[in-house]
Formats: C-alpha cells, structure tokens, sequence
C-alpha cells in the first residue's frame, strides 16, 4: 500500500549556538557521584547489596515448585547424562585423569548456582578451555621429563589446579573492578573464528587416542603443525583395534544425532547417545578383554569418593600468569556471549560484572578441590534450555547426579576405551567446526569481519591458543582505527524542497548551494585522522588552498619589497637634489675686512628654503610609506574560488582533542585566508563543552560561527553572502587605516631632522672653503694659513 504523503511547516530564526544556549536556557547538569552512594550504610542499602552479589536470594524464595521443578529437573537429568561422558573426555583432552573431569564437572556448577545470573547455561567441562589448560600442563609437564607416569600426572594435576585459581582470581578481581566490558573488544567474527581454530587444536590432539599412537608432546608455535606431521609420520604404527572402536563408536554417535533431528517433534527427550555410546562400549571392553587381546588403552581405575582441599602452589604464579588470563578472558566471553543469547531470548537480564565474579568463584573454589578452569559448554546449554530448563536448579540437579556417580558408579567406567571419549569429544565438535560456513556469508556480508575471522583462525593455528588471541585482538583493535583513520568523507547538497543534506555523489537528485561547499566525515576528528580530515577537505572543495594561500604570500612579498625600493630611489634623489642646489654664501669677519656681507644674507635665505623642501621630503616618504597594499585575490591577480562559504557537518564527532582543535583553528586560517569564510553545524553538547574547555573559541571564531544543524547555516551564509554583495566595502580587509584623507600629516621625527641638518652642515662647509681660498688667492696674502673648517 502506498504511503499518503504527509507534510509539515515550520517557521522559526536562523538559530546559531549563542542563540540556541539562550533559547533553550542552557544550565549545566548536576555531577553525581556514586561513591558517596557506597559509603551509606542502611538495611535496604546491605539487602540489595546481598541481592547483587549472591542472585541465588532474589529468585530461589519465589521459585514455582509445581510450574518449575519438573522442568528442571527433567533438564538436569540430561544434562548430566551429557557430562559424563563430556566430562571424562575433556579430562584427557587437559592431559589429566578423567576423574577430574568429573570433579569439574560438581564443584563449580554448584558455586555458580548460587552467584550466576543467567538461568539456562550449563557450566563445567568445555573443549576450549581443556585444550588451553593441555596446552599448559603438557609444555610446563610433558612426558619425556618424568620417569614414572605417576609423576607426570600428579605435576599436571597440581599444575591445572593452581591454574584455575589463577584463573578464578583474574575473574573475580576484573568482575568486582567492573571491567565487565572487557568482552565488547573480542567481536563475534573474532570469537568464532577462534573457537574454529580451537576445535582443529581440539580435533588433532585426539588423534592420538583415535590411533593408538604416543606422541611427543609439542607446545609454542607451530606446536599444531609439528604434532600433525608426527601423526602422519607415525601412521603405520596404528593400532587396528583403536581405530575400529573409535570408528564404531563415533558411527554410533552421528546415528543417534541423526535420529534425534529427525525424530525430535515426536521425542519428549532427546536420546542420550553419549550415555548409550559409553555403557555399550564399556560392557564390550569389559567382556572382550580389549585391554590385552587388541591393544585398546582404557580409562583405568578411577577412584571412588571426593578428594580433599589443596592449597595452590604460589610459585607457579609466575610461569601461569599469561595462560591464566588469556584463559580468564576466553571462558568469559564463551560465557556471557552465550548468556546474553538466552536472556534475550527468554526476555531477562544477565550482569556481565556478576558473571565475572560468578565464574570466578567458581574456577577458584574448583581450583581449591583439584579441579582445571571452566567454562559454559555450547551443546550441553542447548540441551538445558531446550530440555524445559528454567533456573540454574538444573545445574544443580546435573551436578548433584554426577556427584553420585562419583561416590558409588565411578568404579565401573574403568575398562572404558579412551578412544571411545576421542571419539565423543570430535563428534561434539560438530557445531565448531561447522563455523566454516561463515567464510562464505561473511565474503557477502562484510568483508572487514571475515578479514578478522580469517586472521583469529590463522593466527590461533599458527601461534597456539594464547598467543593466536593476543594477536586476534590487537588487529581487531587495530583494524578498528584504521577504519577510523579512513572514514567516508562526502560533499552534502540539498534534497529539492527540504532542509535535508545528502551525499551528492550517492543522491542523484541533491544539489550543491551555489557559493556554498558543506563538507561531512562519517567518523570524529582525532589525532589520527586529522591531517586526512584537512586534505580530503581541501580536495573535495576543488581548490589548491596552500597553494593560492603560497602565491599569494609571495606576490605580497614581491608588492612589498617594491614599494620599499622605490622608496629608497625617491629618498636618494631628493637628497641629490636637495645636495645641488644647496649654496650659502657665508661672510667671514677676519682682520682683511673683506667678507661680503651680502652672500651671508643670501646664505640664510638659502638656509629657510632648506629647511622648507627637507620638511616637504620627508612628510612625502611618510606618504609613500602609507601607500595601501592590496591584499585581495583579485587585485593580486589569483583567481578566486567560486564558493564564499564552507560549513562543516560535525555531527559525527563524538570528542575532540588537542590535535582536532588545532586543525580547525588551522582550517578557519587557511580558508579565510582565501576569502572564504567557514562555519560548524550540528555539533553536540559534550563536544561543544570540550571545545569550550580547550580554549577553541576566541575573537576571531566564537559560537556565532556555530549552528544548531546545517540548513540554519546554509541560510545565514546566504545571507551575509547577499549583504556583503550590496555593501562590498564594508568585508573587504583593507591594508591602510580609513580614517588616512581625515588625518593631519604626522609631524616629522627628530632622525629625519637630524639627517637633514648634517647634510646643510656638510654643504655649508664645502662652501665656506671654496670660498676662503677664492679670497687668498685674490689679494695675495702671504704668510696667512688658510683656515678650513
């Protein structure tokens, strides 16, 4: 249906910023400041402090018994059937025992029951953080150093434990400092794509328990390449009874996911082919012997009953460091990115600072009771939340079934093949691995975040999981002001019959404001993009303003120094002049008597014509020194440029700094050097605040030059554009002072005087000699010296 067009009038002034401030009586905002807000101490001031800090009191007292509970409990059910399995695979992906996979799989759910914020993510044992914690534990532990295997593990064990402290440490302090937002740098593109690069680190370092083979252990750099080319090279050493329990197993699995998705409108429940995958294949290992008839490594013994508390090893502190928070800040972002898919889905809210502290509690108190760091698992919160999950009381119900098998059913899983769990572990990573679609939907989407994703990938694959995020990152960031750096710079014209601006190059129907450019950048000004800012402008505006600006110096130079020139020939010739017809006769009262009294006489006649034409000389230099230089484009002969007005569109700045202050002070010089003149529209509060702070207002620009959006300027342009063609004079930067044909000649300095009096003097004396020897030559008088001034 076609839209009825509606239109709307508005008459209101030309409004610039000093008239906008008055009009809508601009005040400042009142500052507050919350830490007076954290030193009140009352009872409703400790109650939502509790409420904030331990979630689990502001729901669990309203919890719906009969609506909730059997949801939740059919949810914790499978769950827990999932993290059986899950949990003894992710163990040995760690390089650890999986009993310990179930210990992790308890301890932290149950912690984050009670401080977590987000209802429906299933926390334990993910395949990330266990192929980080083995990347760990195998380089600071590998094989080879120990003698007995026994020692190799209790070292790994101690190694991931303190680990997770670490790690709960790291989160805990950045979630109670507020750095929640600390997850906002690592972009989708980016987290998936390192989460691919994970599930190929996870996908080759289970090859080994799907061939049989032992392996060194590799770590660092191009630790994926060297293990991938020792598979290979190991190849005929396989095992053919582990490579068909793998194979078998994992054809089992795929069945009964296939079924599932087939089958899932008609299954209450999906079908736990984990579970269905680990009693099968430990009943056949138990009853074929597949330990000594085929070579088959099983799980082992794993002991029944919980293990007691252990302090951390401080002295590893130091060589953690680095894994740990790169650990910390990867299971946080899995954790809240997935959480905030849930509670946007089921309509609450998730506190990323509380799931900081959430998960840290959870690491650290895990860590305590020999547990490897943590996070929220993909597949298993996909099945709590579709499972009829409504509360972290799933969680709890999982962890409290995984608790029992612990205590009473941990025994009877010992003669479970581990290639069985290598091959739980790669059918799981199905979801991960099918992340390399998004190479073909970002080409089309956007190309700059397949950039990213393809760099995270690489570099995770090359320089291991710590060190691929830190790179990840860092371009990320860096690719961020690059692209600030090269903003979309446009020339705006005027949409026919509105007071809208647009892209002329992108509009075909927008037009330019004859004698008017408006120039707008898609990001802010700042140091880095500054420079490019003034250049674009100054190309886009069709003229060479440093160089007329270059020219125009110059001819006022050549003006300049040739007026001085003249000058000093026409102070040359008079004072010629003035030396030539200077003649005084001066008579001399000697003892002869024979001076003429009559050349005296006419020498102090010549003496006041002197001084006369002297007077007259140097009031003629004052003149020519006052002769006006025109400054003008037109009257130096460079053409001017066909626009008297620019305005800059400054609505996409969002803050200023030192460097964008001087190069808008810069740009109102150089333009107005060349007649034009340059107005802002469209700027914001903060940033007019910011500009008013670092001193950018002053005589020459002040908030007159400032307006509330780019039609007010655009009009008030034309405007003085109008007044100024009517009364020229009044814009033009006249070089002499107006008031000159008013003003009396200046009188004459004591220097100019006392030139003109040496050079009487000198003339004078010249004569007086010529003339005493003219008279000892007419009478003859011997024996008189002659007496020269």
């Amino acid at each position: 249906m076609e839209r009825r067009r509606r239109d709307y009038y508005m008459e209101r002034p030309v409004l610039n910023q000093e008239q906008l401030e008055e009009l809508g009586h601009l005040g400042s905002v009142p500052r507050t400041y919350r830490w007076r807000s954290w030193l009140q101490c009352s009872r409703a001031r400790v109650r939502t402090l509790l409420i904030q800090h331990l979630p689990v009191l502001a729901w669990l007292p309203r919890y719906p018994v009969r609506d909730w509970l059997l949801g939740d409990l059919l949810s914790g059910l499978s769950v827990a059937i999932m993290q059986l399995p899950q949990g003894l695979a992710y163990a040995l992906l760690a390089g650890l025992p999986p009993v310990f996979g179930l210990y992790s799989s308890v301890y932290p759910v149950f912690v984050y029951f009670l401080f977590g914020t987000s209802r429906h993510i299933s926390v334990g044992t993910f395949a990330v953080m266990s192929v980080m914690v083995g990347s760990v534990t195998e380089s600071l532990a590998p094989d080879e150093a120990f003698l007995q295997a026994s020692n190799t593990t209790d070292i790994r064990v101690q190694l991931a434990s303190t680990l997770s402290v670490l790690v709960g440490l790291f989160q805990v302090g950045l979630g109670l400092v507020r750095f929640g937002f600390v997850v906002t740098y690592l972009s989708e593109p980016l987290v998936r794509g390192y989460t691919t690069a994970a599930a190929v680190h996870v996908f080759v370092s289970q090859l080994k328990y799907v061939f049989g083979l032992h392996l060194s252990s590799h770590s660092g750099p191009l630790s994926l390449i060297y293990t991938v080319l020792e598979v290979c090279r190991k190849l005929p050493e396989s095992t053919v009874g582990t490579m068909v329990t793998a194979a078998v197993a994992g054809a089992v699995l795929v069945a009964v996911k296939l079924l599932n998705d087939k089958l899932q409108r008609r299954l209450p429940l999906p079908l736990p082919g984990e579970l269905i995958t680990l009693i099968g294949a430990t009943g056949i290992s138990y009853s074929l012997d597949l330990k000594h008839r085929f070579r088959v490594d099983i799980v082992g013994n794993i002991p029944a009953g919980l293990v007691p508390p252990v302090a951390p090893s401080p002295e590893r502190f130091t060589e953690l460091m680095g894994n740990a928070f790169t650990i910390a800040v990867v299971g946080f972002a899995i954790a809240i990115s997935l959480g905030k898919i849930f509670a946007l889905r089921h309509g609450y809210r998730v506190d990323s600072n509380q799931e900081l502290v959430a998960l840290g509690l959870s690491n650290l108190i895990g860590g305590l009771f020999q547990c490897f760091p943590v996070s929220c698992s993909m597949s298993r919160s996909l099945v709590q939340e579709s499972a009829g999950s409504h509360t972290q009381v799933a969680g709890a119900i999982s962890a409290f079934f995984i608790l029992i098998i612990i205590l009473k059913l941990g025994g009877l899983f010992r003669e479970l093949p581990k290639a069985v769990l290598a091959a739980t572990i790669i059918v799981n990573l199905k979801g991960m691995l099918m992340q390399f679609t998004d190479i073909c939907s970002l080409w089309k989407a956007n190309r700059v975040d397949l950039l990213i994703w393809l760099v995270t990938f690489v570099a995770t694959i090359l320089l291991n999981l710590d060190l691929g995020l830190a790179v990840a990152v860092v371009f990320s960031l860096l690719l961020v002001v690059i692209r600030t750096q090269l903003p979309h710079y446009s020339i705006l014209g005027q949409v026919p019959d509105t007071d809208i601006y647009r892209d002329v190059a992108e509009y075909s129907e927008a037009r330019e404001v004859p004698g008017v450019k408006i120039f707008r950048s898609s990001a802010t000004m700042y140091f880095a993009n500054a420079e490019l800012y003034s250049d674009t402008l100054k190309q886009r505006c069709g003229v060479d303003v440093d160089h007329l600006i270059s020219q125009k110096k110059k001819l006022l130079k050549k003006q300049e120094l040739k007026l001085k020139r003249l000058q000093k020939e026409k102070q040359l010739q008079k004072q010629v002049a003035f030396s030539k017809d200077t003649s005084v006769s001066v008579s001399v009262n000697t003892s002869l008597r024979d001076v003429d009294i009559n050349n005296v006489e006419g020498a102090k006649a010549k003496e006041s014509t002197g001084d006369d034409e002297l007077e007259g000389t140097v009031a003629s230099d004052q003149e020519d020194a006052e002769a006006p230089v025109m400054a003008t484009l037109n009257a130096l002969g460079l053409p001017q440029p066909d626009f008297h007005s620019l305005i800059l569109d400054m609505s996409a700045l969002s803050f200023v700094d030192t460097v964008c202050l001087k190069k808008l002070k810069n740009i109102f010089h150089d333009f107005r050097e060349i007649e034009v003149e340059v107005y802002m529209a469209a700027c914001h509060s903060p940033v007019i605040t910011q500009l008013e702070a670092g001193h950018f207002f002053d005589a020459s620009i002040t908030k007159q030059h400032l307006f509330a959006s780019v039609h007010d300027a655009v009009i008030f342009a034309l405007q003085s554009s109008r007044a100024s063609s009517i009364n020229p004079v009044s814009h033009l930067q006249m070089a002499t002072d107006p008031c000159r044909p008013w003003k009396r000649r200046n009188p004459i300095s004591d220097r100019a005087l006392l030139l003109g009096v040496l050079h009487m003097l000198d003339a004078l004396l010249v004569h007086i000699e010529s003339h005493l020897q003219r008279l000892a030559t007419q009478h003859q008088i011997k024996g008189t010296p002659t007496q020269s001034g």
